[in-house]
């Protein structure tokens, strides 16, 4: 009677090839039900959160305002409280050794519109003590005033303060390596330039 029920042949191995099927597409489900509920979440997060999402590029770009070094063409230009050389006593001293030099020095300086005062020999101070081109010298108010004025007229030239000295007058005080004064044309060029500095730079708007 066992012997009727026996299994022989290959009906064996077809039964572990069905059971084999089974478990892959029982596994094949697993995968999908775990993707979907990855998937789930993923929108539930996004729900909760917003729908923000983090930028790969980084923070965002500066907006504010920068600062264009290059001047504005409809900034005004507002000339420096400077006096003019016609309200300017210029005393020339010569401290060297060649005779007439105060005087032609003197003249020119006239021309280009100065007020000359006194015209002659330098002090016992500095005569023949002044190696450079010359030495402007006047009381300390004339240090950013009659002083820078005067200098475009000599570039070369030492500026100098007396602390005890009065009056408004200044000295242009001739040494050794003198030659001659600033060329008219660059003297007036650096008188305007002295007088009417760059225009303040202004900030422009950067948008997004």
């Amino acid at each position: 009677m066992g012997g009727q029920y026996r299994i022989t042949g290959d009906k064996y191995p077809r039964m572990r090839r069905r059971r084999g099927r089974r478990l892959a597409v029982v596994a094949v489900a697993c995968v999908a039900a775990l993707g979907l509920i990855g998937w789930g979440t993923l929108q539930l997060i996004d729900v909760f959160t917003g729908g923000d999402k983090a930028s790969a590029a980084g923070t965002p770009e500066d907006c504010s305002p920068k600062t264009n070094a290059s001047p504005s063409p409809s900034a005004p230009m507002t000339p420096v409280a400077l006096p003019a050389p016609g309200q300017i006593t210029v005393n020339v001293l010569n401290a060297t050794t060649r005779a007439g030099l105060a005087k032609k020095t003197a003249d020119e300086l006239k021309k280009r519109g100065f007020r000359i005062g006194e015209v002659g020999n330098a002090s016992k101070q500095y005569d023949k003590k002044v190696k450079a081109t010359g030495i402007l010298l006047g009381p300390t108010t004339a240090l950013k005033t009659s002083l820078p004025v005067l200098g475009t007229q000599l570039t070369t030239a030492e500026r100098r303060t007396d602390a005890a000295r009065k009056g408004a007058e200044v000295d242009l005080i001739i040494g050794d390596a003198f030659k001659t004064l600033t060329p008219k044309a660059d003297a007036a060029k650096a008188l305007t330039k002295l007088t009417a500095p760059a225009p303040t730079p202004t900030a422009s708007k950067k948008t997004c």
